[in-house]
């Protein structure tokens, strides 16, 4: 069997998942696909750049209506992870408004999300609370 493979190139798998962003090297701007400039300042250099795995939710919605065969309801956010805005789904949480806030703390996590006729599987990432209810805080 192969090894699985991120469904999204700036998903870095491993024994510690975590998200790649491209940052300009002239203006610190951020992007998850390849540039050849900077859509902020025009700059031509970028470096590869580590994102923290936990962030805070900065937006968010409960989507009801979907694509045929994606099960609903679920919570489509935006979260900031150290000044990197994420898109992204939240996961393990009931798709309820009283379980989502804005400024929840989250952390990245990695999901299966099938495998091909070869067995390869894809691996997709959400967030998921950083404090379960049960828990309390760290």
């Amino acid at each position: 069997m192969a090894d699985p493979i991120p469904l999204v190139d700036y998903l870095v798998l491993g024994g510690d998942p975590h998200l790649v962003a491209q940052e300009c090297a002239r203006c610190s701007a951020r992007f998850f696909d390849r540039r050849n400039a900077c859509a902020s300042c025009g700059g031509a250099e970028f470096r590869s750049v580590a994102l923290p795995r936990e962030g805070t939710v900065h937006t968010f919605s409960i989507v009801s209506v979907a694509a045929p065969g994606v099960p609903v309801p679920f919570v489509a956010a935006i979260v900031d992870c150290g000044g990197t805005r994420v898109r992204g789904c939240l996961v393990n949480l009931e798709p309820r408004p009283e379980n989502v806030t804005l400024g929840m703390r989250v952390r990245l996590t990695t999901r299966p999300l099938g495998a091909d006729s070869a067995g390869t599987e894809a691996v997709g990432y959400g967030f998921e609370p950083a404090v379960r209810q049960a828990e309390g805080p760290r």
